[in-house]
């Protein structure tokens, strides 16, 4: 059993969509958008059950923001943050909730509706929209400039749509064009003039981070009363990549120390130091200031240099480490989500 209770900020209303059905008895994913503190739990539970196919929502928490949005007990989860999961493993599907953070997308089905799809033989996957994640894109300058050009009704703030030159940097960075610009190297563009984004773009320099939404993304979030985040994003595009590395000790070890020290998120983190020349962890592929987000596959967040130390001990001669290093994971902090990495497990 996994628990997660958030009692989330009421400003944040649940996507939901009618459940109209289909002539068989199969009724259409709901979507809810949860929010909370970093003091609060998501207020419910997922289970894996004997005799009862997929993720099952339980034990939800009375007045817990998962009751609050709409969850019933019995729906079966099917998309996280956009990631079609019914076909994962239960601690997998844990993990990329627990990695959202204090924010996650969430899509389910009702448990009656569910088990007919199953019984038909439907994909589940081909009930749910293509793609509902904006896009994180990391845009450097050439000669040429962006390689994109902003539009804007006129005497109106926040509302700017790009024009994406073909093979310039944007399209090149993955910028869709006609897309809206939803934030700006991490900074909310909605209060913003055009004057004012001109500005903001001239002051980046050579590099600029934008988070941007297909229309018809930006649509399904519009007509649900939500706003975007970049905690929702598409990241695949963005230059800064986890790094997966796989040590099997030798006799003189691994070859590296683990500390404790700040990281950007305000908190502290678990870091790589002092990496040996010639021995598995410098064959694997570990660099100085590496931090580690990941021990044989389960996050460490929330875990103390003792409780790292353990579980890198776990395994007695090998062990794999999921690291970022630092350029990375300063920009992923700069961006808003810094902990959204772990999604890429």
């Amino acid at each position: 059993k996994f628990e997660f209770n958030p009692k989330v900020g009421i400003d944040n209303p649940a996507l939901t969509l009618t459940e109209d059905t289909d002539g068989e008895g199969v009724g259409e994913p709901r979507f809810y958008l949860l929010t909370k503190d970093s003091t609060e739990t998501f207020g419910f539970c997922l289970h894996e059950e004997l005799g009862c196919q997929g993720h099952v929502i339980r034990q939800i928490e009375q007045g817990g923001v998962a009751q609050r949005r709409g969850l019933q007990d019995g729906d079966r989860l099917l998309q996280v943050n956009g990631h079609f999961v019914d076909h994962m493993d239960h601690l997998t599907v844990v993990q990329k909730i627990k990695a959202s953070r204090n924010q996650v997308l969430l899509a389910v089905l009702d448990g009656v509706s569910y088990e007919a799809a199953k019984s038909l033989g439907r994909d589940l996957s081909q009930m749910l929209p293509d793609d509902i994640r904006p896009r994180l894109c990391h845009v450097t300058r050439d000669k040429s400039g962006f390689g994109f050009s902003v539009s804007c009704p006129e005497g109106t703030k926040g509302t700017f749509q790009l024009s994406v030159l073909q093979d310039g940097p944007a399209d090149r960075a993955g910028v869709p064009p006609g897309s809206w610009l939803l934030e700006l190297n991490g900074d909310s563009v909605k209060s913003y003039s055009h004057t004012q984004l001109t500005k903001k773009l001239k002051q980046s320099g050579n590099k600029v981070t934008l988070l941007v939404a297909s229309s018809a993304v930006e649509e399904f979030y519009r007509l649900r009363g939500l706003r975007v985040t970049a905690a929702l994003a598409d990241t695949s595009r963005l230059p800064f990549k986890v790094r997966e590395l796989h040590l099997v000790k030798g006799p003189a070890g691994y070859g590296f120390l683990l500390k404790e020290d700040d990281c950007g998120s305000g908190g502290v983190g678990q870091f790589l130091w002092d990496v040996d020349a010639g021995l598995p962890a410098e064959r694997a592929g570990m660099k100085e200031g590496d931090r580690v987000l990941a021990v044989n596959g389960e996050s460490i967040e929330g875990l103390d240099h003792e409780q790292t130390v353990h579980r890198i001990r776990a395994r007695e001669d090998q062990v794999t480490l999921l690291v970022i290093d630092p350029a990375g994971d300063e920009f992923y902090h700069s961006v808003g989500v810094g902990g959204m990495v772990l999604l890429w497990l």
